[in-house]
């Protein structure tokens, strides 16, 4: 049962999937620490929404690749309450490029946002969580990509590579902290129809590749929130090292 103090902090928790698992986490009981790097007043609209159905939260500006940020958004996670969940969900792509077309910027961009940012907040929560420190114990889901089986040839290879290293650091970290109460799951989203594809220079992406999933359809993000609340959840208690298919067959 989660118990009254339980804080879940969800990286890019302003817009997306982001958004969605911070209102389904506060339906469900948690406290949410939501951070966002750039669009405040997204973010501003979630904690209102959540703080008028009865919840709370807070929202916190937070680039995830920069450690002192990540350091303070976990201390204003610790003000709420006690930290048992974190979702790793912030991340960024880039325009489509072939790799012999990208930049070193691009490349840092890419791996420091989507690979050293999930693992430093997957740090300060285990500091947090684990038994081995004096912790509770907790759950951390990282959201990956089927881009990381699929490749992402001619387009973003880079992306792809990025949740490529968030698979294996899920499956790594589950195994090496498995024992000190805290298990870590991925979830894959396929074609979800939310705004990072038009950071991603293809805002129509969702509509245009929808009818080819086996599904016939693009996903939406309320249905990527609800395997995370249930990797989160005591249901998953005996599922660790887990990557979620979520794609809709694709």
């Amino acid at each position: 049962m989660l118990s009254s103090d339980a804080v879940v902090v969800v990286t890019g928790g302003g817009r997306g999937i982001g958004r969605a698992v911070s209102m389904l986490a506060a339906g469900r009981g948690y406290k949410v620490c939501l951070s966002y790097v750039s669009d405040a007043g997204a973010a501003a609209k979630v904690v209102a929404a959540i703080e008028t159905a009865g919840g709370a939260a807070v929202a916190v500006r937070c680039d995830v690749a920069d450690e002192a940020d990540v350091v303070a958004l976990f201390e204003a996670a610790d003000r709420l309450g006690t930290v048992t969940a974190l979702v790793n969900n912030a991340g960024v792509v880039d325009l489509p490029a072939r790799v012999s077309e990208m930049s070193a910027a691009r490349l840092h961009r890419m791996m420091a946002t989507n690979v050293v940012g999930s693992v430093l907040c997957a740090r300060e929560a285990v500091r947090r969580m684990s038994t081995r420190s004096g912790g509770r114990g907790g759950a951390i889901v990282n959201v990956s990509s089927i881009a990381a089986r699929l490749g992402g040839a001619g387009q973003f290879v880079d992306y792809a590579a990025s949740k490529g290293a968030i698979d294996s650091f899920t499956v790594g970290l589950a195994r090496e902290v498995a024992g000190e109460g805290i298990r870590v799951n991925a979830v894959a989203p396929g074609i979800i129809d939310t705004e990072i594809h038009a950071s991603g220079g293809t805002p129509d992406k969702a509509a245009a590749l929808g009818p080819t999933v086996p599904m016939r359809r693009a996903g939406t993000a309320e249905e990527i929130a609800g395997p995370v609340l249930w990797l989160l959840s005591d249901e998953a208690a005996y599922t660790t090292g887990a990557i979620l298919d979520v794609s809709g067959g694709r």
